[in-house]
């Protein structure tokens, strides 16, 4: 189960597990809550997590999606570099903020 937080005009969801298939239809589930929820932007923040598999990157896509529709911006923090350097290559990085931990 995700930590989410919602400020007026944004909400932080921070998974604390591993972004894959086995746990991909939860966290989807806690995203389209997180952005039905509030009118704010949505932070994914990463930190924790060292792997993000092909099913976590459409749940992360489809958030976009979602956001994207009524103007509102996603972006994803503290990402681990070797899943930074998967966004990078498939450009996630320019449809929403995607920023390295540091």
């Amino acid at each position: 189960m995700s930590e989410i937080v919602t400020d007026v005009d944004q909400t932080t969801v921070k998974p604390g597990e591993d972004v894959v298939a086995s746990m991909a239809e939860g966290f989807k589930g806690e995203l389209l809550s997180a952005v039905n929820a509030s009118q704010g932007n949505l932070v994914i923040d990463l930190g924790g997590v060292n792997m993000v598999d092909s099913v976590g990157i459409g749940v992360i896509i489809a958030a976009y999606n979602s956001l994207s529709q009524s103007n509102r911006q996603l972006k994803v923090i503290n990402v681990a570099q070797d899943i930074y350097g998967l966004f990078s290559t498939m450009r996630l990085n320019r449809r929403f903020t995607v920023e390295a931990a540091q």
